[in-house]
């Protein structure tokens, strides 16, 4: 696939790697290509346009910005409708105290937020509940087929397909949790992760994982 990354920080210059040795076309979006403060990094398979272009290019959009440049970014993406955005981000904020919490929750979520502003794509929540070190190694030695999990949800099924194929390329599985209002889920638990890895020192290497019991035929009778 094109996939146009909007935003050259940690989780997008991890996640642009990650799918570039996986076959895919990095087209990074940035607001002055080549001269700005933020330039995305350079690897095989990749370019930079200024935004709104590498939107329009890409196949999927991915917003990896932190939550407060979306207002602004999401004004400069121009016309995306039918386009699969995916929503990285995660609405944080901190208290005068100092605690990190969610700016936005339980009525409504960042993701369904993104959605009002766009409301003509469809938006997947994906990618928002680890740090980015686990987007760009998601191996875990040791634990036979189990592979960590990547929750999505989205209102449109074929923009989950797309999301859930890019997923597994970095080796996750994915797990469909539903419709977009899952967002309000998905998003406590990145809060969760991150509150875990700063009460382990700052440990990023962990990650969710889904164990099944198998099936057992019904007795006889």
């Amino acid at each position: 696939m094109n996939v146009a990354i909007i935003g050259a920080g940690n989780v997008g210059s991890a996640l642009g790697r990650s799918w570039a040795k996986a076959g895919h076309s990095i087209i990074y979006g940035v607001r002055n290509p080549g001269g700005g403060k933020t330039q995305p990094p350079t690897f095989s398979g990749v370019s930079s346009r200024l935004i709104p272009d590498a939107a329009r290019v890409g196949d999927v959009v991915v917003l990896a910005t932190p939550w407060n440049a979306i207002p602004d970014v999401v004004g400069a993406l121009g016309d995306m409708k039918g386009k699969t955005i995916i929503d990285c981000t995660n609405p944080l904020t901190l208290s005068p105290e100092g605690s990190l919490g969610l700016e936005i929750g339980s009525t409504s979520s960042g993701a369904e937020e993104i959605q009002k502003l766009l409301p003509t794509a469809h938006v997947v929540k994906a990618f928002n509940t680890y740090g980015w070190e686990n987007f760009e190694n998601s191996t875990y030695p040791g634990y036979g087929d189990l592979k960590p999990v990547m929750f999505l949800c989205s209102d449109d099924d074929d923009a989950k397909e797309m999301v859930a194929k890019l997923a597994t390329d970095l080796g996750f599985e994915p797990i469909d949790t539903g419709g977009l209002g899952m967002a309000r889920s998905l998003e406590p638990l990145a809060l969760l992760w991150i509150r875990l890895a700063i009460r382990e020192g700052r440990n990023p290497n962990f990650v969710w994982g889904v164990m099944r019991r198998a099936a057992t035929a019904p007795a006889a009778g």
